[in-house]
């Protein structure tokens, strides 16, 4: 009954089942439960959180994956990868633990849905390549369509010189609206940029989701006490990430 039940529903709590069980009349410790499923290859693990998918959306990152199945290693080497994140003066977001199988964490039912937008802290600006981190700014005010084409034009640039990009580079960010408005459109075209298509909802695909993770820890290790050390220490633990990481 036990991992039938959490087969069935991830979340349930060890507390769950053994109130489940005590009504069904037998008597069992928490510690129990747990030895019984990990003997089940079941272990409590924090629930991921990914982007909350509707079928136009799957369809869609669906396309994108077979579009770029057979695409060479050397092709992604051109991509310069860029992404907008919050880094968090104190505190961690909240976590949902799940019972899962080793290499389970993205089944559907293991994961706690996010949509986006949705202590101190500040906003950050980056982009990378294969090559390595490009320049990574602090965003001080509520950006909007002016002021991302700004830092595209004070630093998408810079970075693809400092980075030794290839003629014909690729320049990638998500649909948000201030990258798909008509005005950003029209002047990464009239910038010769090329641009990924990229599919809705997906900053799960993007890579450099894991180099926020690598900043974030490196910070998070520093104890940052306030918005300046904070700022600074992103700055400093940014510099020193290799392109091997």
């Amino acid at each position: 009954m036990i991992t039938r039940t959490v087969s069935k529903n991830p979340r349930t709590t060890r507390g769950d089942l053994v109130n489940d069980l005590q009504r069904a009349g037998t008597k069992v410790t928490k510690a129990t439960i747990s030895n019984t499923l990990r003997r089940q290859g079941l272990k409590s693990c924090s629930a991921r959180r990914v982007p909350l998918l509707k079928p136009v959306h799957v369809q869609a990152r669906l396309k994108f994956a077979r579009e770029h199945l057979d695409d060479p290693e050397e092709d992604w080497e051109d991509v310069i990868w860029s992404d907008e994140t919050k880094i968090e003066l104190f505190g961690k977001n909240s976590t949902r633990r799940v019972w899962r199988r080793k290499n389970a964490e993205l089944h559907p039912k293991n994961t706690i849905p996010t949509v986006k937008h949705g202590g101190g802290n500040i906003m950050l600006w980056g982009c990378f390549s294969a090559k390595g981190p490009g320049r990574l700014i602090r965003v001080k005010e509520r950006m909007n369509g002016a002021m991302y084409r700004e830092i595209l034009s004070d630093n998408l640039l810079p970075s693809a010189r400092a980075l030794k990009m290839k003629r014909g580079w690729v320049f990638q960010h998500d649909n948000d609206p201030k990258h798909t408005a008509r005005a950003t459109k029209e002047w990464l075209h009239k910038k010769h940029f090329k641009v990924l298509e990229w599919p809705s909802q997906s900053p799960d695909l993007n890579p450099i989701e894991n180099l926020w993770r690598e900043l974030k820890v490196r910070v998070a290790q520093r104890q940052p006490q306030n918005i300046t050390a904070l700022e600074e220490n992103c700055m400093e633990e940014w510099a020193k990430i290799p392109a091997t990481c």
